[in-house]
């Protein structure tokens, strides 16, 4: 019965941590994506699954949700997916003007196949700029796999703005209801760019390396506050300098001479000490002569003497005394000062993981799923701080492994934007699924390694 409520704390403390976590990070891209004016559709925690539970917000139009698979999430931006196209223009300009087309209908006006009618469609479904219309007469739902036979126009306010753009306003004049034909009083061209502006491919550089690092700097970020916060108010145990005994070890040569935790040393044979170390090079002489001798100490302000009885001759490592330990709460700088020296630690550990010479050493030390779930739900039994120094260990680790430059990482995205800025054209899909295999392989490798660790570590014993 142990065995399993072990499991199931685990199972619960690694879902709350990972799911918080990730929560936080899809939300450093959403805000992101928001901050810089592109439409966002759907916000979700939990991996896309075709049920779920969710509410679309009327003020931005966002999809807010959670599903089952709650290890992920993610934030579906306008304009990441999909093919650039010469006919994109006169296809949405057809929706616009019909309000409603069918994809062979379409293909037929473009006079293209209807494959690639779809692809079409799919890419301006992305960008928002239409969406499927499902057909409960043709038996078409939302949750089906493929789409739909037809498309229409989303609703749209005078400006042309969607519920998806900011400063919309769907009940003045001039609003168009979804799949109701919009003019749009300028040409096909024009308003594509209007429209493309609006998505991920449509802003620049650096917008879009915002928009990718956004996820990541967020868990950093949380991690700092959250340590910072710790140690202020847990504070940091340091060992005194003091010549008071914090603790005697049983069976010891301190125990048998009647030593106690709290009593102040004050003098070892004749040499009156007042600290620590001062204490130590006292007793040193004697430890390694196997010589008794008297040592002097305070207790309850009363002066006592005893005699430290040790094996004649014989050298002796330990008195079998510790220092007493006081706790430091730092201030906030002293506490953030601390903390960026830890930040700094974790992100040149997690970078020595691309590093061949260094990365199974540091896969040897690292944790999946299942070893952070069982740090979790120990953490969360020994107390509040532990669990709180783990969840800023975990986020740090979540928000520098996203910024290595291994697709499809956010810092592997970034790294393809990089080198599109550099050789001025965008990177063939063929090397971006190059590119996305090799760290999607890459990723498998660290998975099984660092879960095999995990299996050695905690289950097995």
């Amino acid at each position: 019965m142990s065995s399993v409520l072990s499991v199931a704390s685990a199972v619960f403390w690694g879902l709350l941590v990972l799911s918080a976590l990730v929560f936080v990070h899809e939300g450093g891209h959403y805000l992101a994506a928001r901050a810089f004016h592109v439409r966002a559709t759907e916000f979700f925690l939990g991996l896309p699954c075709r049920w779920k539970l969710s509410r679309k917000s009327r003020k931005v139009g966002t999809e807010f949700g959670v599903t089952p698979f709650l290890l992920g999430g993610y934030t579906r931006i306008c304009g990441m997916e999909g093919t650039d196209d010469e006919l994109l223009a006169p296809a949405l300009g057809l929706v616009m003007e019909r309000g409603r087309i069918r994809a062979d209908e379409l293909a037929r006006e473009l006079g293209v196949e209807v494959e690639r009618a779809y692809s079409l469609l799919a890419t301006l479904s992305d960008w928002a700029s239409v969406q499927p219309y499902y057909d409960p007469a043709l038996g078409e739902e939302p949750s089906q796999r493929d789409w739909p036979a037809a498309f229409e126009t989303l609703a749209r306010d005078a400006n042309l703005l969607t519920e998806y753009d900011r400063g919309h306003d769907l009940t003045g004049a001039g609003s168009t209801a979804a799949g109701e034909p919009h003019p749009t009083g300028m040409s096909a061209e024009e308003f594509l760019r209007r429209e493309r502006a609006r998505t991920y491919q449509g802003v620049g550089f650096l917008k879009r390396v915002g928009m990718l690092a956004a996820g990541p700097a967020v868990n950093v970020v949380l991690a700092f506050v959250i340590v910072t916060c710790a140690l202020m108010v847990r504070g940091v145990d340091l060992y005194s300098t003091t010549s008071a005994l914090g603790g005697v070890e049983a069976g010891s040569y301190a125990e048998a001479a009647g030593l106690e935790a709290g009593d102040v040393v004050t003098a070892v044979g004749n040499v009156e000490v007042d600290t620590w170390q001062e204490m130590s090079d006292a007793l040193s002489p004697y430890l390694e002569a196997g010589q008794d001798f008297e040592l002097t100490y305070e207790r309850d302000g009363q002066s006592h003497v005893t005699e430290v009885d040790l094996p004649d001759g014989e050298p002796v490592e330990l008195l079998g005394v510790t220092s007493s330990v006081e706790t430091y709460h730092p201030t906030l700088g002293e506490a953030a000062q601390a903390t960026v020296g830890y930040v700094g630690q974790v992100g040149a550990y997690v970078a020595r993981l691309i590093q061949p010479a260094h990365t199974m050493e540091v896969l040897d030390q690292s944790s999946s799923i299942v070893g952070i779930s069982a740090m979790a739900a120990q953490a969360a039994e020994t107390g509040a701080y532990e669990l709180a120094v783990l969840v800023g260990a975990v986020s740090l680790s979540l928000g520098f492994m996203n910024l290595l430059p291994i697709p499809p990482f956010d810092g592997g995205k970034i790294l393809i934007e990089v080198i599109q800025l550099v050789i001025r054209r965008p990177l063939s899909a063929r090397a971006q699924s190059a590119l996305s295999y090799l760290g999607l392989a890459f990723i498998v490798f660290v998975f099984v390694v660092v879960l095999r660790n995990d299996i050695v570590r905690f289950v097995l014993g």
